[in-house]
């Protein structure tokens, strides 16, 4: 192992950590590494909460503005590029700071993936055949009744991860969250995990302002632009799909704002189940930034 560390900072949507990993990027003079499945999308601004172009200036931002819809991205592919995104970093720093909420794409980076087993043709063609005849509704409550796990702490309004776990159980009779959980990789470089969290009232009241600063800032024309490719994957998001759905006119504005606000909420929620399995992480209130300082100043000497 080398002096390198990575400062991982992780904790659900809305608590606070994209501001402070500008700060401990600036006292530690070095760069950030976007874990955010979303924000890497060059299309998506503002119902991803990116970073402002001001924040961004602030500090060098690797994976946000990396990727367009059009593009495949997996943890894999993510677990690549932050290896390859961190090796840079160390050539001219020995701290580097990662931070966002997708639970399965830090993982990734700090202990690699196992392989999942191939599925078999007539199970895919089985799933997605059903699932176009009947809906999301019937997907979720397949995987609530047969992944509980990956239900628990997953992206339940993301068709394609739900058509993904569901696949891996019938064809190999385990949940997909075994196969996301097996041996570690040893990286050469520490990593000091940070988890930000707040009592759930104060954490549900900045989500349900943070939507209604989205969509006065402009959330519906976005989403409106984006409306003839609301089918790829990169959009099957909270804070899309509602808006989605009253352009297409079945709800209301009203219901939609309402929507995402309330799966915003739940999402949130099925982070911090995520990320309170991992022992490693030390939890402080996002308010606390020189607690911070010193804990991570501490560990990096």
């Amino acid at each position: 192992m080398n002096n390198n560390v990575c400062i991982i900072v992780t904790g659900p949507t809305a608590v606070g950590k994209t501001a402070l990993a500008i700060a401990l990027a600036q006292h530690f003079n070095t760069s950030v590494i976007s874990a955010d499945s979303r924000q890497c999308y060059k299309e998506l601004n503002i119902g991803v909460a990116k970073p402002s172009p001001e924040q961004l200036q602030l500090v060098k931002h690797y994976f946000i503005n990396s990727h367009s819809i059009h593009q495949e991205l997996n943890a894999a592919i993510f677990e690549q590029y932050a290896l390859n995104a961190v090796l840079e970093i160390f050539q001219t720093n020995r701290v580097a700071i990662m931070v966002g909420g997708t639970g399965l794409y830090i993982k990734a980076f700090c202990e690699g993936l196992d392989e999942i087993p191939a599925i078999a043709e007539a199970i895919k063609e089985t799933v997605r055949t059903r699932y176009e005849a009947t809906g999301l509704e019937w997907l979720q409550n397949e995987v609530m009744e047969k992944d509980p796990d990956y239900y628990a702490s997953g992206e339940i309004q993301n068709p394609q991860r739900l058509i993904r776990a569901l696949e891996v159980k019938l064809s190999t009779g385990k949940s997909i969250r075994q196969f996301q959980e097996g041996g570690k990789q040893k990286r050469n470089f520490g990593i000091i995990n940070i988890g930000l969290c707040l009592p759930r009232q104060g954490l549900y009241n900045r989500i349900n302002q943070r939507v209604d600063e989205m969509m006065q800032q402009g959330l519906l024309t976005e989403v409106s632009s984006l409306h003839p490719y609301r089918r790829l994957n990169a959009l099957q998001t909270v804070g899309y799909t509602e808006l989605f759905d009253y352009l297409d006119q079945k709800i209301t504005l009203d219901k939609a704002v309402e929507s995402i606000k309330k799966n915003t909420r739940h999402y949130a929620k099925r982070q911090l189940t995520w990320f309170r399995r991992d022992e490693s992480i030390t939890w402080f209130d996002p308010i606390d930034l020189n607690q911070i300082i010193m804990h991570t100043e501490k560990l990096v000497q």
